[in-house]
Order: structure tokens, then sequence, then C-alpha cells
């Protein structure tokens, strides 16, 4: 009988579905906070579930014999060695959709508390000042709301908005039209946005793409007296830009529940006048907890019974007999998926999964779930395999697999072609000696390519003098070249550059680059 730890606190009925599924279950919820004692028996266990109290580091994952599973009741997994397990075998789950409801009714009862200045009001009439004519609200009927992110939480959000009577617009480059619809709301781009909304609200991952979205720039677009809320992630917004644009009038109020430095126990937002502040509740109510705390049980417990795996962080659905032969081919095609979304700047509308020679007879589920990870990371950060697919249902993207018989050079391929409103995109890759991914096809241009982790790709006209000028500016701007791969369809027509390179590029490095003559577009890639 598989036996399972319960480290912190956790719903009596969570412990009793592990103990109706056949598991057996110790509930010790201080041994989260006991280091040792957590080390001392962890070995004993096949399966642990967690909130945030329990530290799993490497040490405790190196301790952890007979562990299988690590299932996290919530989102975050900060407190979890996630390469440790991976490498160890051990699958970490989340439930990365058991808040959604309640974040998204925080949103929506910030945005209320800040039309009405609730807060200030109620602190003014406790103090016995009694200043109705201080406290002039707005109505948010007829008012338009401004999603950044309409993904589970924000497509929520844009639902009880509606009910207020309110017009919802919309930027998500991975929101199709299709599902822009289905929601009843307008898509449109983000200067449009800042532009049009009364109320902006942001329900984005923190990644590269969205750090600081909200900053001295973009505020600046924004529609005077606009109000802002954020119960998403810190980071979103340039605390500082925000400020002055409070400062400044030009927007109106924000309403925040997350910040760039928490717990933010000494923040300059907090002297603003205009500004209600909770501290990350988003998650925090009696049903989220209830909810997250039922499904992790549900979660381990299938693992462990059957081999199911739901919300997995680190693995997809592969049997140990399996795990050799596809493990390199689920890697090429992340990685493939990967290259193909860092690329992609407008709505996906399609992808198209190709798997040509010997891999087309393999279980190529694993396989695609990774490319789909791979294509949706870079825009909407926590993607995982087994996610991955649910999320492109959701966004509306229609997924196609197509397996064939060899009919080229290469013994396998993949090819993961992605068509978005604009283009359509494909690059191919196999598997070489050693299990290495390569890259051999990019846009219908064949070339072989090595994968590093940093890397520049470049489209350019074939013009005499290009490749001379882009390795003069490299020189200047101390970017070492590792390989330097180059293709194009014609003579004097599209070329490609994809290098491999030491460092990461910066914006500003990409900027100069950009401006070369001849360059169509320049884009640094991370793997």
């Amino acid at each position: 009988m598989a036996k399972v730890l319960v480290s912190d606190q956790l719903s009596p009925t969570a412990v009793q579905i592990f103990k109706d599924n056949g598991v057996e279950v110790d509930y010790l919820p201080d041994v989260g906070k006991d280091k040792d004692k957590l080390l001392e028996i962890i070995g004993q266990y096949d399966g642990l579930a967690i909130r945030s109290a329990t530290k799993v580091t490497e040490k405790v994952i190196a301790a952890a014999d007979n562990l299988r599973v690590i299932g996290r009741a919530g989102i975050g997994v900060d407190n979890v060695d996630i390469p440790a397990a991976t490498s160890k075998g051990i699958i970490v789950m989340n439930t990365p959709f058991g808040n959604s409801i309640t974040t998204a009714e925080h949103a929506i009862t910030m945005m209320m508390a800040l039309a009405r200045q609730i807060p200030e009001a109620d602190a003014s009439t406790r103090a016995s000042k009694w200043e109705k004519n201080r406290f002039m609200g707005v109505e948010v009927t007829n008012k338009t709301l401004g999603l950044i992110g309409c993904g589970n939480i924000g497509s929520i959000v844009a639902n009880r908005a509606q009910g207020l009577q309110m017009k919802v617009i919309a930027y998500d480059p991975f929101l199709s039209p299709e599902r822009a619809m289905e929601l009843g709301v307008e898509k449109v781009e983000l200067d449009e946005l800042l532009a049009r909304a009364d109320f902006i609200t942001l329900h984005t991952p923190l990644i590269d793409a969205t750090r600081n979205i909200l900053n001295a720039k973009t505020l600046a677009k924004t529609k005077k007296g606009v109000r802002i809320i954020n119960c998403a992630r810190g980071g979103l917004i340039d605390e500082a830009a925000l400020k002055a644009a409070l400062e400044s009038g030009q927007v109106a109020g924000a309403a925040l529940d997350v910040f760039e430095v928490e717990p933010a126990n000494d923040n300059p937002l907090f002297l603003m006048p205009n500004v209600i502040c909770t501290p990350h509740l988003g998650a925090s109510t009696t049903e989220a907890q209830e909810n997250v705390a039922l499904q992790v049980a549900e979660q381990i417990a299938a693992y462990l019974n059957t081999g199911e795996i739901t919300n997995a962080l680190n693995f997809p659905s592969i049997s140990a007999e399996e795990a050799p032969i596809l493990t390199p081919f689920v890697k090429l095609a992340e990685v493939l998926g990967s290259f193909a979304g860092q690329l992609t700047e407008t709505a996906v509308e399609g992808v198209s999964i190709e798997y040509q020679g010997d891999v087309a007879n393999m279980n190529t589920k694993p396989m695609t779930a990774a490319a789909l990870a791979g294509l949706l990371r870079p825009l909407l950060g926590d993607v995982n395999m087994v996610s991955a697919a649910a999320i492109a249902k959701d966004r509306g993207i229609n997924v196609e697999t197509v397996t064939r018989e060899q009919t080229g050079a290469y013994e396998n391929y993949i090819r993961v072609t992605v068509e978005t409103e604009r283009q359509k995109r494909g690059v191919a890759g196999t598997v070489f000696s050693k299990g290495l991914p390569r890259l051999i096809q990019v846009k219908g241009i064949n070339m072989e390519a090595e994968l590093s982790p940093h890397m520049l790709y470049i489209t350019n006209e074939d013009k005499p003098g290009f490749i001379g000028r882009l390795g003069t500016l490299l020189g200047e701007l101390d970017i070492n070249i590792a390989n330097f791969n180059l293709g194009r369809l014609e003579q004097g027509g599209d070329a490609i550059a994809l290098l491999n390179v030491d460092s990461e590029i910066t914006p500003e490095q990409l900027r100069r680059i950009a401006a070369i003559p001849g360059v169509v577009q320049a884009k640094a890639l991370k793997f």
C-alpha cells in the first residue's frame, strides 16, 4: 500500500480522500517546520503533500528514498527543488486552477473599492470626520475595463465585469479572435487598450515579455484618470513610475495585492492616499484553500494508484520502458516549440506537429505535450507538459498531429508549424548522436544548427557585405560567437543567420543588431 505524508495544514476532507483511495496517510502538519524531523522520516513515504511551509530541499529529496510524487496545494512551488526532484524521478504537481475564481473575485472587489474609495472613506468615518463631500466616486457601469492577459483568471474577470455592464477589451497575444468572440471581449493591441480603458487589470504571468509592462512610457499612453488593479504578480508594474503617475494625476488610483518585493513591509506606495493595498490575498478564501487541498489529494492518489499524471511541472506521461527512447525526442519537441514560441508575436491560431520516420511509430503524446509547452511558455510563463494541451484548447488554438513514413535524408525528424494571424512559420529538427537535438530547417530554409543556452536569430536580405557588418558589430559589442549558421531560399532572397553565442544578449545590444542595414528581424533566444 502506498504511503503519503501530509506535512502542512491540510483539510481533513483531503486526508479522507487518501484513505478512500486506499492510500495510507500520516497527517503531521508540524513536521514541515521541523527540518531534522522531516529528514528523519521522509524515507518512509511514496508521496508528500505540502503547502508553503514545508521546504523540500535537495537534502530532503536526497533522503527521500521511496518518494515518487510531491503535491503542492496551490500554485507556487518555490519551496520545492524541482531540478533535484526531476533528477531523482520524482513527479512535482501543483493545483494551478484551484485559486482562479477567488483571485478573479478579489480583482473585482479591488476595482469596486477603488471606484468608491471605500478603505479611505471607512478610515475617515471611523475617525468621526464624516467627510461626505470628499469621497466622490465613479460608477463602473458603462465604463471600459482593459484586461492585460485573458487566460483562465482574466476570462473569469471578464465574465464578472460584463455582469456589471462594463465594456471589456483585452490585450493578450495568445488570445485567438474566436476565443475573444466566445468570451464577449474585444481583442485589441496594448496601445489601444491603454488609450481606451477606464480601468486596467492585470492577469498575466511575470516573464521577460511582461516585466514592467506598465512603466513610465506605457502609463503615459493611458487615458487620463485611469484606475489600475494588479492581483497577478509583483513586477508587472514599475512601482516608481506608478507613483509618479499617481502624483501627476495621469492615474487616478491603484489597487494592489502584489508587489515587487514581498513581504512588502516598506513601500512608498503605502503613503499614497489614492492607493489600496492588500497583502497578497488573491487566493485567501476558505473555498479556495479547501479546493486546492482536495485537488492535490486526488492528484497524488491517482498517480500512486494508476500512474495518472495531472498538473505535473516536471515530467510528461512516459512509461519506464519508453523513457530511454522517448526522452531525447521529447527534449527535441520542446526546444522546437520554444524556438517557434520565442519568434511568435501575434495570436496563435493553429499548431501542426509532424513526426516522420521511426519517431512516428513511437508514443507521440508526450512529444506533442512538450512541443506545446515549449511554444506557450515564452508568452504564458507557467505552462507544463501536462497543462499545455488544456491551455491551448482554452485559448482556441487548433492542434494537429501528423505522422509520416521516412521520405527524406533523415531517419527521424519532428516539424512544428505555427499559424498566426499574420503568417505560418515552421521549424524542424532531429536527434543526432548522443541524443542531442539539432535544427535542420527554419521557415523552409535548410540549415543544420546546434542548440545552446544563448542564441541570436536574424532574418535578413541576402546581399553582399551583410555578414561582415554583423560580425564587426558583434565584435564591437563583445559578443563571442561559438557557431555561425547560415541559410537562404535563393540568391538575393530571404536569408537566415542563426548564431550560438557565449552570453545573454541585452536589449540594447539587440537594438543595435536590429539596426544593421538589411536586418528584417532580430531575436535573442534562450534555451
